[in-house]
């Protein structure tokens, strides 16, 4: 009756991704396994999966160009990178690269699958949620189509990955009042952590260099509160 996720692992490390793929597989999934990114980029194009979890330390091509690749033609599918780094810097990349979360090495499965279904379950609902709310949110010059992930200025549109549609969404529902920096957190990343929060900082970051075109548009913080977007 449940449809089994179909699920891309893409990671070099064979004796790990073994592992992973089994005990994936005895959950339920649909495991598809490559051993770099460049085969990692083939079977994604050819499957078009429900979720991708990929290694950032790669041979051929490295998980943060995989990533990139993948995110500058889709930005709905769910992106887990996993990483044997603990800087926060390297967590950062990958962010930037445009992953909705981490996980890092070694990890429990059962961490990960949370992460997996936490992250499928945002994706899969949010048709849902916003065929009852109007499709197109207007921010000074910018309307904001939210059911599409764009962000249109005049004749240019910025596509969003899903993570920024949500952070912009919660904002833009609360125009010109506080977000709260810990139901934000709550809400898209599940736990309000250090890590966390600096993620959020980063996106917070990129939404202003996308909103820089009006001035009359701002993104501000509230010491100790959380952020206010400003129309």
């Amino acid at each position: 009756m449940n449809e089994r996720i179909r699920l891309l692992l893409v990671e070099d490390e064979a004796i790990l991704a073994g592992v992973v793929k089994e005990t994936l597989e005895m959950k339920g999934f649909d495991v598809t396994y490559a051993a770099d990114g460049q085969d990692g980029w083939r079977l994604y194009s050819e499957l078009k999966p429900d979720v991708c979890v990929i290694d950032i330390m790669m041979p051929k091509k490295d998980g943060l160009t995989l990533v990139q690749e993948i995110r500058a033609m889709d930005t709905r599918t769910p992106l887990i990178f996993l990483t044997a780094k603990s800087e926060i810097q390297d967590v950062l990349k990958g962010f930037h690269a445009g992953a909705d979360d981490y996980i890092k090495k070694p990890f429990s499965m059962e961490e990960l699958i949370l992460r997996i279904h936490a992250l499928l379950k945002r994706t899969r609902e949010q048709p849902a949620a916003t065929t009852q709310a109007p499709g197109h949110i207007r921010l000074g010059g910018f309307v904001f189509d939210y059911p599409r992930q764009e962000l249109h200025y005049g004749g240019d549109i910025q596509r969003l990955s899903q993570r920024e549609a949500d952070i912009l969404k919660m904002l833009a529902d609360n125009l010109n009042n506080i977000t709260s920096r810990k139901e934000m957190l709550l809400s898209l990343w599940g736990d309000d952590s250090f890590f966390n929060a600096r993620n959020m900082d980063v996106y917070i970051a990129r939404m202003r260099k996308y909103l820089r075109h009006d001035e009359s548009i701002q993104i501000v913080n509230v010491r100790g509160r959380g952020y206010k977007l400003l129309a």
